[in-house]
């Protein structure tokens, strides 16, 4: 018997596109009106961020012309570097809608176990490195057990955590409590080291351009060989201009002080590599989709736990990685490090970079926005002689208006059915 063909669709009928797809090829008069819909149900990106940090250094700068020197400017890059890390790690827990209140004391008492290895008992300088960041990473690992396995509250393990390896920190570090480390080893100079040929942060930066017409370019024509909408040649140029001037105009500055450091082309490198993990691996579409729904998740035959666990053992990691950046910093190891207002920092440069306090939202981008508002004001207010308690007071300021911002943010995004 003949199939009989459905007699609710038309055979000419056209296959419903998203018309969010159709953006890229509609071009500067697309992005226009996608830009409205997202202002309009409360999807502003990174735009806030971008408006504060120019206000923040237009300030700054108009209180003292020093601020925006390339050596402010490059001191400012360096410094950032440590509380970026570790909000990167914070970045992947607050995919998931949680939080860990012992990235500071990780970060201690794993710049700790590198002391006292490398100083204290001479082993290598690449083993104890080894051993201290596979010890964050074990210790986060602990946490997600904790939280994942044993459904304990992820607020109340990392609390615990906090109070327990702040402990550990003082018991490895012993009654001397501060061990001085090598300037001229591998981890004191973390943040020491330029690459002082101008030809460095000139070619870095040429090729992180290069590298991203190349991908787009490639991608773009994969998209027009699927039939699938592309953009316009003239966007990928475009957005490879803004691109290049982002990269050449650090460069630029770098290059008038001591050239490129060795801690900025470090942090890029685990940006990049952390916003590929996230967006083009199953395991970062896993994290955004348990961040969305744990149930949702579970039914998808998503390993719940086996991610909660793999993300607090990255947070683990990350906060180890910044307590040798910290170490280098201020060449030792010793019982102030992870405490003061660190944890305030980098989890406040993870939510003001723009990554959601409730989940599913975020990139590690977001570390490199917040952590530079962060630092910024920092370098700002110590120029202008401002007294530490000041200093909280503003920092802590900003992290309200940032969370209120995200809140307001996603109860426009609900009412507008994009929540």
């Amino acid at each position: 018997m003949a199939k009989l063909a459905n007699p609710a669709a038309p055979a000419d009928a056209i296959p419903a596109v998203d018309p969010r797809l159709l953006v890229r090829e509609q071009g500067l008069s697309g992005y226009l009106s996608e830009f409205g819909r997202k202002m309009k149900s409360g999807d502003l990106g990174s735009l806030p961020v971008v408006i504060g940090l120019i206000v923040i250094w237009g300030i700054f700068q108009g209180l003292n012309s020093n601020f925006l020197s390339p050596e402010n400017l490059t001191n400012i890059a360096i410094t950032m570097v440590a509380t970026g890390m570790m909000a990167v790690g914070i970045i992947f827990v607050l995919l998931l809608g949680e939080i860990d209140l012992s990235v500071g004391s990780v970060s201690g008492v794993s710049g700790a176990l590198f002391a006292v290895l490398a100083v204290t008992n001479g082993v290598n300088e690449w083993v104890a490195i080894l051993v201290a960041v596979a010890g964050g990473a074990l210790i986060g690992a602990i946490h997600g057990f904790f939280f994942a396995k044993i459904g304990a509250p992820a607020f109340a393990v990392t609390l615990s955590g906090l109070l327990f390896w702040s402990g550990a920190m003082l018991q490895i570090l012993g009654s001397n409590g501060t061990i001085n480390i090598d300037a001229d080893g591998v981890v004191g100079q973390l943040t020491t080291y330029y690459f002082a040929d101008v030809a460095a942060a000139y070619g870095l930066a040429a090729i992180a351009t290069a590298v991203y017409f190349v991908g787009a370019y490639s991608d773009n024509r994969r998209r027009q060989a699927a039939g699938v909408p592309s953009r316009p040649t003239s966007e990928i140029l475009l957005r490879t201009g803004l691109l290049a001037v982002f990269t050449f105009g650090p460069a630029a500055v770098f290059n008038q002080y001591k050239g490129l450091p060795l801690a900025v082309v470090l942090f890029v490198l685990v940006l990049v590599g952390t916003d590929f993990l996230l967006r083009r691996t199953t395991f970062g579409r896993n994290v955004f989709a348990l961040g969305g729904s744990v149930e949702a998740s579970r039914r998808a035959g998503i390993n719940v736990t086996g991610i909660r666990i793999a993300v607090f053992a990255i947070s683990g990691t990350f906060a180890a990685v910044g307590g040798l950046f910290w170490a280098s910093k201020i060449a030792a190891a010793n019982q102030s490090a992870g405490a003061g207002d660190l944890l305030m920092n980098v989890i406040a440069a993870a939510v003001i970079g723009g990554t959601s306090l409730f989940g599913g939202r975020g990139r590690t981008w977001n570390a490199l926005l917040g952590v530079m508002v962060i630092t910024s004001i920092q370098y700002g207010l110590a120029l202008e002689g401002i007294a530490t308690p000041i200093q909280y007071m503003i920092t802590g300021a900003v992290l309200l208006a940032t969370v209120v911002i995200d809140s307001v943010t996603r109860k426009t995004q609900k009412s507008a059915g994009r929540a």
